[in-house]
């Protein structure tokens, strides 16, 4: 018995040695913050070439085509999203609970650099489009920082971006979407269901029920959660929003209530899902949703569309109102005594970390979408800025960040 199953059991080791463990590195690096944020820029540049390709019309029947009660695009956009929402839902908790945000001092300089990046890019963008009329409703899309980009020209920089300042631009970008969470919620929710937001509010209620009780199997959530999508769905509250309320739910200590330490995430059930959604989003969901919504038909658009209001107001509001509302509040905030620099790093460097807090991809084109919901032009209009805004505001960043380095060792 022994020997056959000495005998049985090579093969599979031999698999897991050859191709198994290979396989989770790669998946490992790819979704790194780095390569996660190409792999969503290489799919945002497909997009861009197909809808300007002879391709245009297949493209746009298969966004059209619809798969049950939804079109591709809205299953796109309001259920695979939902995972997206559930990582960010997991990251803020695991923040706020047990990481950077954990006490006051921590969180306060990326909170108000954050509020300050959300604050100055919607004004500017009130300033060219005006408070009334159509447009306006489009203010919230430059205020959203997109993490997987940010981070990854940062871990580009290596070490000209310190580490202190890697942790404060991913604390800042964790509460810039929890802002564009509550944002979306309050702004972007044109009518409700009661009912059905009853039936929502009761699924919640089960899941910190679970909580409470020491549920620490990850599927009765994760049930719950699919109810919970259908029925915020329903209710008229953008469906998205039920992978964040899961994302709370979900416990992140362990039987005896202690929190995870050194990365173990063995026993705690919000850190292996939180690690298995790091591999699976920037490789699936991101991609998919740069597929689906990057694509933009140039051939009809000239000077008059760069020169849109919705355009300038979004492209301006990331290029200049980011770098603007994260620097100063950050500034006046040390300088008041408030909070501290960043350990190791200058003024120099966080102004430059400001302007990568420009980039604004995912989360803008996701807001664009709600803010000019039957809008095709506006939308047009909307991604025109965001791609200008955020590829302006990832170069100035890099090449800002990287000059003094060269300087100082010339």
């Amino acid at each position: 018995m022994g020997r056959c199953g000495s005998a049985c059991t090579w093969p599979i080791s031999l698999l897991k040695t050859l191709i198994w463990r290979p396989f989770q590195r790669l998946l490992d690096f790819v979704s790194g913050s780095a390569t996660g944020g190409f792999v969503l820029m290489g799919a945002a540049v497909v997009a861009l070439v197909t809808a300007n390709s002879p391709f245009r019309d297949a493209y746009e029947s298969l966004l059209a085509l619809h798969i049950g009660p939804l079109s591709v695009l809205h299953w796109v956009n309001d259920g695979l999203m939902a995972i997206f929402f559930l990582l960010v839902g997991l990251e803020i908790k695991r923040e706020v609970v047990d990481g950077e945000l954990a006490d006051r001092r921590s969180r306060l300089l990326p909170g108000v650099a954050a509020l300050g990046g959300m604050l100055v890019p919607a004004l500017i963008y009130l300033l060219i489009n005006g408070t009334s009329g159509e447009t306006s409703t489009g203010w919230a899309i430059p205020s959203a920082t997109d993490i997987a980009f940010a981070l990854g020209v940062a871990a580009l920089l290596g070490s000209r971006v310190p580490s202190s300042l890697k942790a404060f631009l991913a604390a800042l970008a964790i509460i810039d979407d929890l802002g564009a969470v509550i944002i979306i919620a309050v702004f972007y929710t044109p009518h409700l269901d009661l009912p059905s937001l009853g039936g929502a509010i009761a699924v919640v209620g089960a899941m910190a029920g679970l909580n409470r009780f020491g549920v620490r199997t990850l599927w009765p959530y994760l049930a719950l959660g699919v109810a919970l999508w259908f029925l915020v769905h329903a209710s008229g509250i953008h469906a998205t929003l039920a992978g964040v309320a899961t994302a709370f739910c979900i416990p992140l200590r362990d039987e005896q209530g202690r929190a995870p330490s050194d990365g173990d995430c063995t026993y705690s059930p919000l850190l292996r899902l939180e690690h298995a959604l790091h591999r699976l989003v920037p490789l699936t969901v991101l991609p998919l949703f740069g597929l689906a919504n990057a694509g933009i038909v140039l051939s009809g658009i000239g000077l008059d569309q760069w020169l849109a209001p919705v355009t300038l107001g979004v492209g301006l509001g990331l290029a200049l109102g980011k770098v603007i509302g994260v620097f100063s509040t950050a500034f006046v905030a040390i300088r008041l005594g408030w909070t501290a620099m960043p350990r190791n790093a200058t003024y120099r460097q966080l102004l430059g970390t400001a302007l990568l807090c420009g980039i604004g991809f995912t989360m803008s084109l996701f807001i664009g979408m709600l803010a000019f919901p039957e809008q095709q032009a506006l939308q047009d209009e909307a991604k025109l800025g965001i791609l200008a805004g955020s590829v302006l505001s990832g170069f100035a960043g890099w090449i800002y960040l990287r000059v003094p380095a060269r300087t100082v060792s010339a």
